[in-house]
């Protein structure tokens, strides 16, 4: 009710009493003028208390986004750099929309299975995940070229793919599909093995081994390997029950899954690698373009700034790994130009091949990968 309302029933009320009790009317008047001071002041404070609540119901609640991810959780500061990356993502962006936009992070697929969280991004069940591209290219087949061996032997080159056509036809191509890159992230990969070191093809002869995409696994068995595909969280179970003999992952998933417990032999992806993987942070492209300009701008900006931090991380956990495997015992071995030779020569006549002969855009983007030196 609003005070010129109150005021007025005081009034009527106040000569209802003077009717009911004779009183004059200059004795009405001063009744009624002391009750309207007192209730101006009431009516003051009133409305100052409730403007508070006001303001409240009409404030816009914060949008609240979830990141998934395979990887083992940790805090910001410690742990699995990919988990901090996205810890580090979700503090920043949320600093820079004044706590618009909060994040909660889901590590070790606790959210969802690893696979399909590139088809709920798309689909904007989920809305972002750090995602190994190549696991996706069940749904879109050109996607594998993020992990194809050979192809990317350095972090240099494959940092050059994000302003070179192969970036901007893969940017255009997963927006088509659903799917926003927020930040480009390469790793390097190594392999270990429960007995002798995997270095060369005549080494994976007879071996049951895991490559992380189609194109790494044709390669394998080109070699002589036996294949069994499964994520690299999956691993550690894998080699320990004797259904893995060896297994190819980047450095940072060599560490974080503790593989050195079960592991005899390391090939790491310091200096020289077949492997590399595309490992991006991924956003869904509905809920990017449902945000205000302001908000994507922040999500933007932040998921720039941390493609050093990831570049640093990777290089340093390349290093990394070699130590805590040679702690445990495992003999470390290193990749040199003749062996990635070795293994180009029996990636191009196998992964190379079959990803060209899929389909006439996976040739398109095979060759926009080869044009990257």
């Amino acid at each position: 009710m609003s005070c010129t309302v109150l005021m007025l029933n005081t009034d009527v009320q106040t000569c209802h009493i003077g009717v009911m009790y004779g009183l004059n009317e200059r004795l009405k008047e001063k009744i009624m003028i002391n009750r309207r001071t007192i209730l101006q002041g009431t009516c003051a404070t009133g409305l100052s208390g409730l403007l508070p609540l006001t303001q409240h119901a009409g404030a816009v609640e914060p949008k609240l986004l979830k990141i998934s991810h395979q990887f083992p959780g940790g805090t910001i500061d410690k742990g699995d750099f990919r988990d901090r990356l996205t810890r580090k993502f979700a503090q920043d962006v949320e600093k820079l929309t004044s706590g618009a936009l909060k994040f909660e992070i889901y590590p070790n697929s606790s959210l969802m299975k690893t696979v399909a969280q590139f088809s709920a991004v798309r689909k904007a069940a989920l809305d972002l995940t750090l995602y190994p591209l190549a696991y996706a290219g069940g749904e879109v087949q050109e996607v594998n070229i993020g992990l194809m061996p050979c192809m990317v032997t350095s972090y240099e080159q494959g940092l050059a793919w994000k302003k070179a056509e192969i970036g901007r036809e893969l940017t255009k191509l997963l927006e088509a599909k659903g799917v926003k890159i927020i930040t480009w992230i390469w790793q390097a990969g190594g392999t270990v093995s429960r007995a002798a070191p995997v270095v060369n093809p005549d080494d994976v002869k007879g071996l049951k081994i895991r490559g992380g995409s189609r194109e790494m696994d044709l390669m394998l068995k080109e070699a002589g390997g036996i294949i069994s595909s499964v994520p690299s969280n999956e691993i550690y179970p894998a080699m320990q029950t004797g259904s893995l003999d060896a297994a190819i992952t980047s450095s940072t998933s060599l560490i974080s899954f503790r593989l050195e417990e079960i592991s005899k032999a390391l090939t790491t992806g310091r200096g020289k690698s077949f492997w590399y993987m595309f490992e991006p942070l991924l956003m869904s492209k509905e809920i990017f373009d449902s945000l205000p300009k302001a908000q994507q701008k922040a999500i933007q900006d932040v998921g720039l700034e941390l493609e050093s931090f990831a570049l640093k991380m990777a290089k340093e956990d390349d290093l990394e790994v070699a130590t805590i495997y040679k702690k445990s015992g495992a003999k470390v071995s290193d990749m040199d130009d003749a062996s990635i030779n070795r293994w180009k020569q029996v990636a191009q006549r196998s992964a190379w091949l079959d990803f060209s002969n899929r389909s006439a855009e996976c040739d398109r983007f095979l060759k926009m990968a080869q044009a990257v030196a």
